[in-house]
């Protein structure tokens, strides 16, 4: 997503979003000029080599996900919700570059809807997976349709490995329990049922359909 990000775009994006807000101009200024000598040193190391990046920004860089969040954030906010209202989508989750959208198929053609996203960003293509079995899956958790809720399980890709920091590596103790932290947390905050804890779970019918969409 980083390498498609538009930074013409995204630094008309910036001057946007400061008027909009009303910033001061002297804190608009720096803003700009921060921000375009950010973009210029975009640059990366790979195999003992230093490349610039002419198009979107370097995978890994600081501000990258900063820069690609605020445009995303801006994109989202005025053509994206103009999408959504057009197909009447029930509703909308974004993370990052993840989207799940809940919508009835009687009112919304997904694959239209689909069409008029990635007529958005010309470089930004999005891919869609529907629910299968009345289950999706959406980041880390599948999440499950009852007669008249929603459960949720755990979700683990094919290519997990479960691998996390060892901790006699070099790196900060607050880095190497991140992962236990995030783990114990999800198990809290997602009101697991006892079934999907241990790994089980299951779904039945619904009155709306899930589609989830990737940028890329």
């Amino acid at each position: 997503m980083y390498s498609n990000i538009p930074i013409n775009e995204l630094i008309a994006t910036l001057k946007k979003l400061g008027e909009i807000n009303n910033t001061e101009d002297k804190t608009k200024q720096d803003i700009m000029k921060i921000s375009q000598v950010l973009v210029e040193q975009n640059y990366f190391r790979f195999q003992g080599i230093i490349y610039v990046q002419n198009e979107g920004f370097a995978i890994g860089a600081p501000t990258s996900s900063i820069f690609s969040e605020i445009y995303l954030y801006y994109i989202q906010n005025t053509k994206v919700f103009e999408v959504l209202l057009r197909y009447k989508a029930e509703g909308y989750f974004r993370y990052i570059d993840n989207i799940l959208i809940m919508h009835k198929d009687d009112r919304t053609n997904i694959q239209n809807m689909l069409q008029d996203f990635n007529s958005l960003i010309p470089k930004i293509k999005f891919t869609s997976e529907k629910e299968e079995n009345n289950k999706i899956n959406f980041l880390d958790i599948t999440i499950a349709k009852n007669y008249d809720s929603l459960s949720f399980e755990i979700y683990r890709k094919t290519t997990t490995t479960n691998v996390i920091i060892p901790n006699d590596s070099y790196q900060p103790k607050e880095h190497k329990t991140a992962a236990i932290r995030y783990f114990c947390n999800r198990m809290r905050t997602h009101k697991l049922t006892p079934e999907a804890q241990q790994g089980m779970g299951g779904g039945n019918t619904h009155t709306h359909t899930h589609t989830h969409y990737r940028k890329s």
